[in-house]
């Protein structure tokens, strides 16, 4: 697959994912909590900082409102 075409399939499915956090996105926001919380465990909290940081941004991204309370 040419990179061209790469490029292509990933951001159409990026937008789908969009598209899918705005019309649902408590679930949304539920599932990027999951999985930093995934990654936190399985690195030890050694980047909790970064994790926290980057599921903000792709909440942001998302167009997912951030989840008020403990993420636990």
């Amino acid at each position: 697959m040419s990179l061209l075409r790469r490029i292509t399939v990933l951001a159409s499915a990026a937008e789908a994912a969009r598209r899918y956090a705005r019309r649902n996105p408590d679930k949304a926001a539920r599932f990027v909590d999951q999985a930093a919380e995934f990654v936190d465990k399985q690195t030890k909290g050694k980047y909790s900082g970064q994790i926290g940081g980057a599921a903000s941004k792709v909440k942001g991204v998302a167009g997912v409102q951030r989840r008020p309370g403990p993420h636990h």
